[in-house]
């Protein structure tokens, strides 16, 4: 029997759509038999819709998550509405390598995944289409400007010579650290150190050696501290320590433990090799302070009586 050209090109053209269009298309019966695989999926998986077809979906990826996927297919089929699954969801259904030049970072292609229900002439759901779309462009560009966010958020809080707090982020913490003695009393101390005789580090082996000087204490106090305590660069050469749930004989056996490594330590630079020393403050938070300035002022005392007895030394307030 012949078809007149009228109704046969729309057809042949829908065809070659589905063929050659930049959208996975799948079709899939309730037992996730493949029943339809175009152009773009044989093109990512390698394999032919001749290969695929009437083979169940699992057999052929082992890497699709089952129960996930089948959760949604019966969902679409039960309540006949269309399911919506984003990249930043579930980065991709098939894993299919990554090909685009412009976006060759990523391993992987990223895909958005639509799962439509598809009915008979009887009105019955008997087949869902899964379409996948390839957002590896967008998904590679949205990371990195999220990466680019977060670093820029952190450079904004952290020191750029140690990579410690910096002053303004470690004070706030200070502010906080207070506010929260004052509404459940746990024990909590302030540290405050800085280099001894750093003017004439300068003065003797230049600026450079002096930052790396700076960047070794850090460096020191950033390997003796818990994950729970914060260091500060409060300014030059001086440095700040926050120890929560710490009383002020527990932060003196940190602090020796600081102040000996440093002591022990020799910092290779390129104008000679350079020996150094701290001098450190500790303020156990009572109730005398009245606000975290005052709490501040009393770690500074201590230190200010290291110095006074000698320097190299740890002195707690009293």
């Amino acid at each position: 029997m012949a078809f007149d050209s009228e109704h046969v090109d729309p057809f042949h053209w829908l065809a070659d759509m589905i063929e050659t269009v930049e959208v996975g298309l799948v079709v899939l019966d309730l037992d996730f038999r493949v029943q339809a695989w175009n152009g773009f999926m044989e093109n990512h998986s390698g394999i032919t819709a001749t290969q695929i077809r009437g083979q169940q979906i699992f057999n052929a990826f082992p890497d699709i998550p089952k129960a996930w996927l089948t959760r949604k297919v019966d969902s679409v089929t039960t309540l006949n509405t269309r399911a919506f699954t984003s990249w930043e969801q579930r980065p991709y259904l098939f894993k299919f390598r990554n090909s685009r030049p412009i976006t060759g970072t990523e391993e992987f292609m990223f895909q958005n995944l639509t799962i439509s229900p598809l009915t008979n002439s009887r009105g019955k759901v008997d087949k869902v289409c899964l379409l996948i779309y390839d957002v590896t462009e967008f998904a590679s560009s949205k990371q990195a400007l999220e990466r680019a966010n977060e670093q820029l958020a952190k450079l904004s809080m952290t020191d750029r010579l140690t990579g410690l707090l910096n002053r303004g982020t470690w004070e706030n913490l200070v502010d906080a650290e207070f506010e929260r003695y004052g509404r459940y009393g746990q024990a909590t101390t302030l540290v405050m150190f800085d280099i001894d005789h750093f003017k004439s580090v300068n003065d003797t082996y230049g600026h450079l050696a002096g930052d790396d000087v700076i960047r070794h204490s850090a460096q020191v106090t950033r390997d003796s501290i818990r994950q729970s305590d914060s260091a500060g660069r409060y300014g030059g050469e001086e440095f700040g320590l926050i120890l929560p749930e710490t009383d002020a004989e527990n932060a003196r056996i940190l602090c020796e433990r600081i102040r000996d490594a440093i002591a022990q330590s020799t910092v290779n630079t390129i104008a000679g090799d350079i020996r150094y020393t701290i001098s450190m403050g500790i303020a156990q938070l009572t109730g005398g302070p009245e606000n975290y300035m005052q709490w501040m002022q009393e770690a500074d005392k201590a230190l200010y009586g290291a110095k006074e007895g000698g320097r190299n030394k740890v002195v707690i307030y009293s």
